[in-house]
């Protein structure tokens, strides 16, 4: 709904267009699985004009809510040595064709190098020096998978917390992060979030309104595993204490809970990387870990404590074999450490859930998935 009317007494056409060619036809809704074969039109649709504005005023949000808290930004780098994650989806850096013969005996930096998975590592050196640090900035992972709920390359916010003992700590920016952001994009662009709210996904406003208002419920990785075994529901991968949670676990866990978003804590040991600081509990050994499931995406944010205790870390990495590679990261706890503890929250999925966008692809302005890199 436009609101006026222009009464023209003369046009001038400043860039033609034949209208009949144009993929993009006027007055008609285009389903976003057809759009997106146009990466280099699609910003001219309502729906991918109104989601740009919304990831603007979402990014600028972030970075607001960061500083008004007293939070350093550091640019982590995109090109890193670490595997963060561990989990070996890496996209390896190399050379053209045209320097290749010189790089046959060496890499270019002289170690393997990657694009990052993650900023946190490179946070945490930084919250050594300035207490509370973030970073949000383009990650990358080789994951060959053409799911709705997963790119190859997309953008996450990051954040370490100095003087932090507590998951709770973590949890509660999390929870404001999310809140203040939400509230903002809410407030600033109605009429773009109107429109997915309207044709995309009725009932989202309302739903993120009374979300708004509640608070985040916690349970523990152990208290999850026995909700999914006394759930009625048939599950494709059976739940059991010391696998990780699916994607189809996560969603009946978010709805077991009132269809609010859940954190979960305290995963195995033995599934979460080395960095995460052990619970030293038992019989069933636990880390500090923190995982945000939303309603109809599932993860959404993943954080924990980190190991600040040198012989703790000293142990683990030299079972792990990794000793020699982060004896820098050794470093940082050898020459004086603090507890603390962080989070990472991927952009898109936070897009996805607050507007009610079924697939990832359709949020970020150039999707980079598996077997596809337009433009």
């Amino acid at each position: 709904m436009q609101n006026m009317e222009l009464k023209a007494e003369t046009i001038r056409v400043v860039g033609p267009c034949n209208a009949l060619l144009f993929p993009l036809k006027m007055k008609e809704r285009h389903p976003l699985e057809y759009v997106r074969q146009f990466p280099h039109l699609r910003c001219r649709n309502n729906t991918l004009g109104s989601l740009l504005r919304i990831r603007s005023e979402a990014t600028a949000s972030i970075h607001s809510f960061f500083q008004d808290n007293g939070y350093v930004h550091i640019h982590t780098p995109i090109i890193t040595s670490n595997d963060c994650e561990g989990a070996g989806e890496l996209f390896e850096i190399g050379v053209s064709n045209e320097a290749k013969e010189s790089a046959e005996k060496t890499h270019f930096f002289n170690v393997p190098a990657f694009l990052t998975v993650s900023g946190q590592l490179h946070l945490e050196v930084m919250a050594g020096a300035f207490t509370h640090v973030f970073t949000f900035g383009p990650t990358f992972r080789a994951e060959n998978s053409q799911s709705r709920r997963h790119l190859a390359e997309f953008y996450m916010v990051e954040a370490e917390l100095s003087f932090t003992e507590s998951l709770q700590d973590i949890m509660q920016v999390m929870e404001d992060l999310f809140k203040t952001v939400t509230s903002t994009v809410l407030s600033k662009c109605p009429h773009d979030v109107e429109l997915f709210h309207k044709y995309i996904a009725p009932g989202q406003k309302g739903r993120l309104e009374q979300m708004l208002k509640k608070r985040f419920v916690t349970i523990s990785y152990s208290e999850a595993v026995e909700i999914l075994k006394q759930a009625s529901q048939a599950f494709t991968f059976k739940p059991e204490w010391g696998c990780d949670l699916q994607t189809e676990h996560e969603k009946y866990l978010v709805k077991h809970c009132g269809e609010v978003p859940v954190f979960v804590i305290n995963y195995p040991y033995d599934l979460k990387p080395f960095y995460m600081r052990d619970n030293e509990d038992g019989p069933q050994h636990t880390v500090a870990a923190v995982d945000l499931l939303v309603p109809g995406v599932g993860e959404l944010c993943g954080g924990s404590l980190r190991e600040e205790r040198l012989p703790f870390l000293e142990s683990r990495l030299q079972r792990l074999g990794l000793a020699d590679t982060y004896q820098w990261y050794l470093d940082l706890r050898k020459f004086g450490s603090v507890p603390h503890g962080g989070f990472g929250m991927g952009f898109e999925r936070y897009l996805q859930y607050i507007l009610g966008v079924d697939n990832i692809k359709d949020v970020i302005p150039f999707p980079r998935f598996s077997h596809s890199c337009l433009l």
